[in-house]
């Protein structure tokens, strides 16, 4: 029976984000402690835990089919491979940061300077479009040391919290691209998973939607429903159920958890009373 092939990261920021979102599309993976690859017991999927700074290379020739991998690793080392989600969480940037006692006047405080990074390609790129010529120092790991041991004038690295950069008396001057987790997939994939890998997208966008969005249910004196309706957007209209009080309904509806208080308190202002919002656990549209 074929299967499809899927990469995530051995250990670290995606590992277990990774886990948690197939394990959210129903997909129950058999591992065993320190295994380098188990197989899902519930549906046709071979899961393959990498270093992650591999996961491109196993992609472009066609070891696995697909991986969850960090945006901005793709960017970095995955030329011609192509990714059909962004999964919505391990958020980062890459940037560039110099020691936080230091003046930054702009990009061309960078001229001639040494830069260490884990990110040889993007920051060539980036400097290029610039017009900025500057010596890099190659590091794999505590980037953020270099400029206090003398080896480099500042730093390209990943950024989530900023927690790291403090802690080593660094600022942040200058952001190349913001990144997340996605689903990356091999120039090499084949007919029969491909066709798997579509059963597998569907999942995740119905757990995705799901994640992004809050079920909402009310009650509203019917007096005031076209109004109320016309403020929630739904999916195509909210639900309208008569009350056992004569003279008021329940409205059910769905929102983007972005736009929930501002639409919340416009519900309040408009006779809206007992709202009550649930999370979603999947959402097929």
């Amino acid at each position: 029976m074929s299967k499809l092939k899927i990469a995530i990261q051995k250990s670290g920021r995606l590992n277990q984000d990774s886990l948690q979102i197939l394990k959210d599309c129903g997909v129950s993976i058999d591992n065993g402690k320190d295994q380098l690859k188990a197989s899902a017991s519930n549906f046709s999927l071979e899961i393959f835990y990498l270093r992650n700074g591999d996961i491109p290379q196993y992609l472009k020739d066609g070891v696995v089919d697909i991986a969850i991998i960090g945006e901005n690793l793709l960017i970095e080392k995955g030329k011609g491979i192509q990714f059909i989600e962004k999964l919505g969480f391990s958020k980062c940037k890459v940037s560039l940061a110099i020691p936080k006692n230091e003046e930054y006047t702009g990009i061309s405080y960078f001229q001639n300077k040494k830069i260490a990074t884990s990110y040889p390609n993007t920051v060539l790129k980036f400097l290029e479009k610039k017009n900025i010529k500057s010596q890099l120092h190659i590091i794999n790991g505590s980037v953020e040391i270099a400029p206090n041991i003398g080896l480099a004038d500042g730093i390209c690295d990943i950024v989530s919290s900023g927690s790291t950069l403090f802690k080593n008396n660094l600022k942040e001057v200058e952001v190349l691209l913001k990144s997340e987790a996605v689903l990356a997939v091999s120039p090499k994939i084949q007919e029969k998973q491909q066709a798997i890998l579509n059963k597998l997208q569907f999942r995740l966008q119905s757990v995705l939607k799901a994640r992004q969005s809050r079920y909402v249910l009310l009650n509203a004196p019917n007096e005031k429903l076209d109004k109320i309706i016309d403020i929630l957007p739904g999916m195509r209209s909210p639900t309208v159920l008569p009350l056992a009080e004569e003279g008021w309904s329940s409205v059910h509806s769905v929102l983007n958890k972005n736009q929930f208080w501002e639409i919340i308190d416009e519900l309040k202002n408009n006779g809206a009373e007992g709202i009550l919002v649930c999370p979603i656990e999947k959402m097929v549209v």
